[in-house]
């Protein structure tokens, strides 16, 4: 096929080359440049530029430049020569099944791409939205080159534009939300209704789905297209299509939070930006960006959300950080998102922030140090249980290798040391069966106790702004595996071990004889220690595990609750978000075999259990235990707020607005008022 195709006619079509001797140049669509450096040889068929060393034939050029994938640029080429591409071995029941999906994508983005058309064109015509957009400091030049438009304020602003309002198509896009349970009794109505509207497109520039912001206040304060067959949240990147050009120019892509932050950079000079939308960066995320860029630069608030950001995406980053590429992060002050800094102090101030972002090899070793007391044995033997799997993450170079080495150093060991030791421990885990490592259980101490793993990940530890004496979501009576410091076995009251009136072994009564014991014998299990009741936080996880799609139906607010729980229920949910971000609302059924893998394997077993697993629950149960843990932590903010009161008067105030939070949270939890007579 390649003998077939003419490489300058394929790169011509997106540079514009001029003929220079037997070669043609041009500039580099690959990075910023004033002089062409970018030669195409005719002879060769092949691509080079002198400037950044790109190269390479037309089917890497189509590859590098419009983001395709490797079938899709060679059907593409193929196409272009009048070719035929080969068949896979699927069956012809499943090529028929792939190329109606195929066909129904595309009539998807042709709806998507006639309502974009419409938001646009309302956009124009309604001054109130205009207004907002040049108060966000954004020109109509702007607002063009991304597409936005304006969902007018009514239910069926759609109906102008599509003659069948009815039409399934409407609603499998997302554009119109249809309730009722059979077709002849549905209501449909826009779900796009006096909003901002940010069209989403895919690297190709198809418009896959919508994002729209309210002009005032509202809630949500962003709304999303959900998940369709063209548009898939955890895999696409907001702007990318438009930041193309960009990333050529700056040389890294500047990965954002929000849609208005990628378009006010744009407008303020730097068109390199990009955003996740609305979940936690992802692999899919991050290798789709180095098939643009070598470099890429996290921007996060400084505060412990964007803390708990950037090691998502340190995490989804680290397999894809090979020695010629380069991953940093960037934190802002807290006042400040990237827009806010570039206008209060200026474009230049901003790229010299970025030059001083941390790169990734910092960043890894920040986080396996949290919650890590180095001046101690014990914590630096921590920081490197912590930092095993980061590091065993990277793929094999200079930079791992390194790596090592700063490890070693922070923990006071030499290199050769820590490659010994986790050789002995790799070697020692492969005689054990594989999995993760758990401490050896003393004599007569039950699955529930333990510390945790000993190469936990560096999240497992509680966060500090809870203390487990005072704030005990399992109710006193411990996590269903070992959720308290060092653990040990089922006790009795005042935590001493159980061990008989005299402590003497038990025998029979002399004055028996040789009568045989006619006592009923104990029913099946009997005299076991009693499993202890479920705890609130044991609920709200069994919940999420069973049903992990709810997570997305709680605010920020819960979210960062339940991440504050102590272990293992703070880190578990922090694994359930990843996993929501990474696969989507999958079963339980998909879910089981992912946490078979994890450290909280033991705990989950025990805390879904097959009766848990066949038994129904409502949202409104996990609602009403969410709420039951915000009361709890409410009462011990309340408590440590009433102490520090004493000598600080001015903290009344703040006692009283989480006192109203925490009534409000207990009226929640009220059951309603009974309408019987």
């Amino acid at each position: 096929m390649l003998s077939r195709v003419d490489v300058v006619e394929v790169v011509g079509r997106y540079v514009q080359l001029k003929k220079a001797g037997i070669n043609h140049k041009g500039l580099c669509p690959f990075h910023g440049e004033k002089s062409p450096s970018f030669t195409v040889s005719a002879t060769r068929q092949t691509y080079h530029c002198f400037g950044c060393g790109v190269h390479g034939n037309a089917l890497g050029f189509l590859m590098a430049y419009s983001g395709m994938g490797f079938v899709e640029a060679v059907r593409d080429l193929a196409q272009q020569v009048g070719m035929t591409v080969p068949e896979d071995d699927r069956s012809p029941q499943e090529r028929e099944k792939a190329a109606a999906l195929k066909q129904r994508q595309a009539t998807l983005t042709d709806v998507l791409h006639k309502a974009s058309d419409s938001y646009r064109k309302q956009l124009k015509g309604n001054k109130r939205a205009v207004d907002y957009l040049r108060g966000r400091g954004l020109t109509g030049e702007i607002a063009s080159a991304f597409g936005l438009g304006y969902a007018p304020d009514g239910w069926r602003g759609l109906a102008s534009v599509f003659p069948h309002y009815d039409d399934p198509l409407l609603e499998e896009s997302g554009l119109v939300i249809a309730t009722g349970d059979n077709e002849a009794d549905k209501k449909r109505y826009d779900r796009f209704r006096d909003r901002i509207m940010f069209p989403i497109r895919n690297v190709q520039g198809e418009v896959i789905g919508f994002g729209g912001r309210v002009l005032d206040k509202g809630e949500p304060k962003y709304l999303n297209s959900p998940e369709t067959s063209v548009f898939h949240k955890g895999k696409e990147l907001y702007g990318l299509h438009e930041a193309r050009a960009g990333l050529r120019k700056r040389g890294y892509a500047l990965v954002v939070e929000g849609y208005m932050d990628v378009v006010a950079l744009a407008q303020l000079g730097f068109p390199n930006a990009v955003a996740t939308l609305g979940t936690a960066c992802s692999a899919d995320h991050v290798q789709k960006l180095f098939r643009f860029t070598e470099s890429i630069v996290f921007s996060f608030d400084g505060d412990a959300a964007g803390r708990r950001a950037a090691g998502r995406a340190l995490e989804a980053s680290l397999p894809f950080a090979t020695d010629t590429r380069s991953v940093r992060f960037l934190f802002l002050p807290p006042e400040h998102d990237p827009d806010s800094y570039v206008r209060e102090h200026g474009a230049e101030a901003f790229e010299q922030y970025v030059a001083q972002a941390v790169p990734l090899s910092r960043q890894l070793i920040e986080a396996a140090r949290e919650g890590c007391d180095t001046d101690s044995a014990e914590g630096r033997a921590r920081l490197l249980a912590q930092a095993k799997p980061l590091w065993h993450a990277l793929p094999e170079g200079a930079l791992k290798m390194q790596l090592l080495g700063d490890l070693a150093q922070a923990a006071g060991l030499t290199t050769d040391d820590l490659n010994r030791l986790w050789a002995a421990q790799a070697q020692a885990q492969s005689r054990s069966g594989g999995g993760r490592s758990r401490p050896p259980r003393d004599a007569g101490q039950d699955d529930r106790g333990g510390p945790p793993p000993d190469d936990a990940p560096w999240s497992y530890e509680p966060s500090s702004d809870f203390d487990p004496d005072s704030f005990d979501p399992t109710g006193g009576q411990g996590a269903a595996q070992g959720g308290s410091e060092g653990g040990g076995g089922w006790q009795g009251r005042g935590n001493k071990p159980w061990a008989g009136k005299d402590k003497k072994p038990w025998t029979p009564n002399k004055s028996w004889g040789d009568k045989p014991w006619n006592r009923k014998p104990p029913e099946e299990g009997s005299g076991l220690p009693r499993a202890r009741p479920d705890s609130t936080a044991d609920a709200a996880l069994r919940m999420l595990l069973l049903s992990i799609g709810w997570w997305e139906q709680l605010d920020a607010g819960d979210h960062d609750l339940l991440h504050k729980l102590p272990a293992p229920y703070g880190p578990l949910s922090a694994w359930i978000e990843r996993h929501l971000h990474d696969h989507g609302a999958v079963t339980w059924a998909e879910l089981e075999p992912a946490i078979r893998e994890t450290e909280w394997a033991g705990f989950v077993a025990r805390l879904v259990t097959a009766d848990a697993a066949r038994g129904e629950a409502a949202f409104a149960d996990l609602r009403k235990a969410v709420d039951a843990l915000w009361v709890q932590a409410l009462k011990v903010q309340l408590d440590d707020l009433s102490r520090r009161a004493a000598t600080d008067p001015q903290l009344l105030v703040q006692m009283r607005e989480v006192e109203q939070h925490r009534r409000r949270r207990l009226q929640s939890l009220a059951p309603p008022p009974s309408t019987a007579r």
